[in-house]
């Protein structure tokens, strides 16, 4: 279905986030930063040294999602698991210096992927959608909670 004819609001969203991590990712493959792997880069350039538990909580992710994620960003160097110093059963997880500079790629690509996204937009428009933004979250977030 043509994306321009689809009536559905939800069929057209999936759409602008798919073209919209396409994006990201073609703009970012020199850093080596796969999908999903943002967030996490992004949670340990806020606080690093977390415990693997704490980003999976922050995250929403299982710990064995979060795990093969680490696995994987420890052999392209973006990140190091180190045993916690008080508690040996703990590891937690630091990023590089090369982690430090990808995260640091992500964040100003992703500035200036949302200027182009929004580019002819006024900044009332911009606020409304942000608005009705969270609104939807906040209808999904419910969901979730209900269930549980």
């Amino acid at each position: 279905m043509d994306i321009y004819q689809s009536e559905s609001l939800t069929h057209i969203m999936m759409h602008v986030m798919k073209l919209h991590r396409r994006t990201l990712h073609d703009l970012t493959q020199d850093v080596e930063v796969y999908p999903g792997q943002p967030p996490l880069l992004f949670r340990l350039a806020d606080e690093d040294g977390q415990s693997q538990n704490e980003l999976a909580q922050k995250l929403r992710v299982q710990p064995a999602t979060l795990t093969v994620m680490i696995t994987r960003m420890e052999k392209t160097g973006l990140v190091e698991r180190r045993q916690d110093e008080q508690d040996h059963r703990l590891s937690r997880v630091f990023l590089t210096d090369k982690g430090r500079c990808a995260a640091e790629v992500l964040k100003e690509t992703l500035q200036t992927l949302e200027q182009q996204c929004f580019e002819g937009f006024l900044q009332e428009e911009k606020l409304l959608f942000r608005r009705m933004l969270l609104h939807m979250y906040g209808n999904l977030n419910r969901i979730v909670q209900e269930d549980r």
